[in-house]
């Protein structure tokens, strides 16, 4: 049972948080809330975990796939009451509060909890009205400083629409994990979503998944997008070619900013993340005490575009050479190179989008790339390759999505030459649930690519990276299909790379 209103009170001071925190709501209040069904339809979350403190996230939808995208809600600004206790029966609640749902960002909440010990497990839950949401249990990340000894994550992307059913989350939420990071393509844009509430009802659709709300309600998650969540291979603000919106860019532009806003509100970010516009801070860090740092990053929004469309590879344009192009921005770049340098963490975790080692598609003599992948932005990977390679940034380790397909990659100091030296490691995640069609291309090209260690393109899963003093060793766990219901996960592969010396060992 939730307290009493004295009791309440008590715990938060008789402060309630108000529209305020996301912009003036014009929305009148709703003072005694009534809903046909319960509001928490699309379950409870948490994300960006701080040693004091998580953001939380639930959205009030009793029809979720309302046609307007407002998920059966009236027009109005709703309370929300909101619990964080130390066990799962809400016996001992250290924090609540309330927080302001409105109708500008679809009745969707983010509280960001503070005043939390490091380290440690708590459980969270949302009432409005008489309804209950189920239960979420979280995990703050370690003091600053400290040394955890340990930290398990799981490694996961894109997750095409499987019918409500992802075997690779079931079988996710079984673990003991203290975060999951993931990579991007969370959802699948359909080719007439353009509207806010398009983005809106997808998001919906994605979350009314068992399986996938079962791993949000069990791990604090770490998320950033690629470019499925707006459209197939955007770069900047440049639409793809077979897209109506291609020749006007301002309309694509709002398409850019419907596809935030619907982000934003579906998923655990905290403040500085909410987008303005068609613009959306999503690059930051994230400490694990003196074990880990990880780097977020955003390779889609501040890209170059492509400078080719051939797929799955294609001749080398002599343009990703041109050192005007940029996969990262030169201010994102410049925040990752002063992450990196003051960074005084065993590891740091590199957590992006598009494979970043090189991939040659052709076993003959003539190379061939997938320009959306660092292989199109040759500069902007020799510059990260060059400034690990001199300012020696403890263990860097990269983790990537994107390509349905799992790899483990030696990323070279230079890709042009085969005898280049070794500066960091590459674990690539296979997918969640989308399908590789271009399997046979990549087994056809692993000849043409001795620093590819490992590859599957045929199964789904994820990956569990455990990280200690020592080494960082990722499992590649893969399920019999994506939408299986009751078989278990199997290791497929596991590999390792120790403290101080780049490059992964299969164990």
């Amino acid at each position: 049972m939730f307290p009493s209103r004295r009791s309440f009170l008590a715990l938060t001071g008789g402060a309630a948080a108000t529209a305020a925190i996301y912009g003036f709501s014009a929305a009148p209040a709703w003072a005694e809330p009534r809903f046909p069904r319960n509001p928490f339809t699309l379950g409870v979350a948490s994300g960006d975990p701080a040693p004091d403190g998580v953001v939380l996230w639930t959205r009030l939808a009793p029809e979720p796939q309302a046609a307007d995208g407002l998920g059966g809600m009236p027009p109005y600004q709703v309370q929300v009451v909101w619990q964080v206790a130390t066990d799962p029966d809400f016996r001992a609640v250290v924090k609540a509060g309330t927080e302001t749902a409105a109708p500008e960002l679809a009745h969707s909440v983010h509280v960001e909890v503070a005043g939390l010990n490091p380290s440690s497990d708590y459980w969270f839950r949302f009432r409005v009205g008489s309804e209950e949401s189920p239960a979420g249990h979280t995990r703050t990340a370690p003091a600053p400083g400290s040394d955890p000894g340990k930290i398990t994550f799981g490694l996961a992307s894109c997750q095409s629409w499987a019918g409500g059913r992802y075997a690779a989350y079931r079988t996710m939420a079984q673990e003991d994990l203290d975060l999951v990071v993931h990579v991007g393509d969370y959802t699948y844009e359909g080719r007439n979503h353009e509207t806010l509430a398009d983005f809106r009802n997808n998001h919906a659709k994605y979350k009314s998944s068992p399986d996938l709300q079962a791993a949000h309600a069990r791990f604090p998650f770490v998320v950033t997008f690629d470019d499925h969540e707006v459209e197939n291979n955007w770069a900047g603000g440049v639409s793809q070619p077979d897209n109506e919106a291609s020749n006007e860019p301002q309309r694509f532009l709002q398409l850019r900013a419907n596809a935030f806003q619907a982000y934003y509100e579906h998923l655990p970010l905290r403040r500085p993340q909410r987008p303005t516009g068609p613009d959306m801070v999503l690059y930051r860090a994230l400490d694990y005490g003196s074990l880990a740092k990880f780097h977020v990053l955003d390779t889609r929004q501040y890209r170059s575009d492509q400078l080719t469309e051939n797929f799955p590879g294609g001749p080398q344009h002599p343009d990703v050479y041109d050192p005007s192009r940029t996969l990262m921005g030169d201010a994102q770049e410049q925040w990752l190179f002063n992450g990196l340098s003051s960074s005084t963490a065993r590891w740091n975790v590199i957590a992006q989008q598009t494979m970043m080692a090189q991939y040659d598609y052709d076993p003959t003599e003539t190379l061939s790339v997938n320009h959306d992948q660092w292989d199109g932005y040759v500069v902007s990977r020799n510059r990260l390759t060059n400034f690990i390679n001199q300012q020696n940034p403890a263990n860097p380790v990269i983790l990537s999505g994107d390509w349905h397909a799992a790899f483990v990659n030696d990323v070279l100091l230079d890709h042009s030459d085969p005898a280049s030296k070794v500066v960091t490691t590459e674990f690539v995640g296979t997918s969640i649930s989308s399908g590789c069609g271009w399997a046979q291309a990549i087994k056809d090209g692993l000849p043409a690519n001795p620093h590819t260690r490992y590859i599957n393109p045929d199964k789904r899963g994820w990956t569990r990276c455990t990280v200690t003093a020592d080494e960082f060793r990722s499992d590649y766990i893969i399920v019999p299909s994506a939408a299986d219901t009751t078989s278990p996960a199997a290791v497929d592969a596991s590999f390792v790379v120790r403290n101080g010396r780049p490059g992964a060992v299969r164990v």
